[in-house]
């Protein structure tokens, strides 16, 4: 029997600041986020320095709230881990330089862990994994389709092509006047809402998994603009509606023609864009015909939290893969 292990993860790469205790990777046993949509949200979007700036000032508290909240002391802490991109550089800079200090003062082991394999391993938290599994990874700027056929080892087998799925939710809730984050405003008028404007869906051919939203959100936008110019009435329900339709027929179908074409026993859905009430349904309902489970965390998984950090780091510490002390923030990291 494996040695019960237990990982410290740390999580800064954009505007959570976040801290968790995970046992074994999947047991949690404190998860602590500090967010700060309240101070990004006048500025319609994540400004870097201030989340750089909010990092610095909350990584102790949530750290020391972290230890509380499991009620275990440093010598109970196996290793530590950290993401390391990608990310905000500055942002992510926070994270490691303080994983990197504790690693020293405390002699403990360093992981350095993809923030998107990090929301692919929170799934593992809920329901253990069978390989091969299809990853569909949403979020603000990742769209992926990734094959897994062993822990820790990912093929690309689908990507955007421009705009990520979330950052079109973004600017289409920007060009409505919706409030920051766009993508849950976007989600909740799209059930209240109906499908009345037939929006363009890529396709990209049959055998095509690769996505691509540019078109999408351009054709949603000049809509809204035309409209305004004719001083005609929007429905900003409609539209949100119509919307959402597109993207999620789009994320649903190919997800589901490649893991037929890969025949893979589970299909995991991960990232931001994974809380999204439509993409979740359209994609149960799809698989009900099949005897594939579709796996999505839930909602306090789906966003950015240092929990998905640490179990991911469970696969590496097991392997003895360590950082080295020149860890350092890559923005541009690359999952494959």
């Amino acid at each position: 029997m494996k040695k019960d292990h237990i990982i410290l993860g740390i999580e800064t790469s954009c505007d959570e600041t976040a801290v968790a205790i995970i046992k074994n990777g999947k047991e949690i046993m404190s998860n602590v986020v500090s967010s700060q949509i309240e101070s990004h949200k006048r500025f319609g979007g994540v400004v870097p320095e201030i989340a750089s700036r909010h990092h610095v000032e909350q990584i102790t508290v949530v750290l020391e709230e972290a230890f509380r909240q499991a009620e275990l002391s440093w010598d109970e802490i196996n290793a530590i881990a950290v993401t390391e991109g990608p990310g905000l550089v500055g942002a992510l800079l926070i994270g490691i330089n303080a994983a990197k200090a504790l690693s020293f003062a405390k002699s403990k082991p360093l992981i350095g862990v993809h923030h998107i394999a990090g929301h692919i391993y929170a799934n593992r938290l809920k329901t253990e994994f069978e390989f091969p599994l299809l990853a569909l990874i949403v979020s603000g700027g990742h769209t992926e389709l990734v094959l897994m056929k062993d822990h820790g080892t990912y093929t690309l087998i689908g990507e955007t092509l421009d705009d990520a799925a979330g950052e079109a939710y973004d600017k289409i809730a920007r060009s409505l006047g919706l409030p920051y984050p766009g993508g849950p405003q976007i989600d909740r008028l799209a059930h209240t809402g109906e499908v009345t404007i037939d929006f363009p869906r890529a396709w990209l051919g049959d055998e095509s998994f690769d996505f691509s939203f540019s078109g999408l959100k351009s054709a949603v936008i000049n809509y809204i603009h035309n409209k305004k110019q004719k001083e005609e009435k929007i429905s900003k329900e409609d539209i949100a509606a119509s919307f959402q339709a597109s993207v999620v027929d789009v994320l649903t179908e190919k997800t589901f023609k490649a893991a037929q074409k890969y025949d893979v026993k589970q299909v995991i859905v991960a990232g931001g864009v994974a809380a999204n009430k439509g993409l979740r349904k359209s994609l149960v309902d799809k698989f009900s015909t099949t005897t594939i489970p579709v796996l999505i965390p839930p909602i306090e998984l789906c966003t950015d939290n240092a929990a998905m950090i640490a179990a991911a780091a469970s696969i590496q510490y097991e392997r003895q893969q360590f950082a080295p002390w020149d860890l350092n923030g890559k923005p541009s990291l690359q999952l494959t």
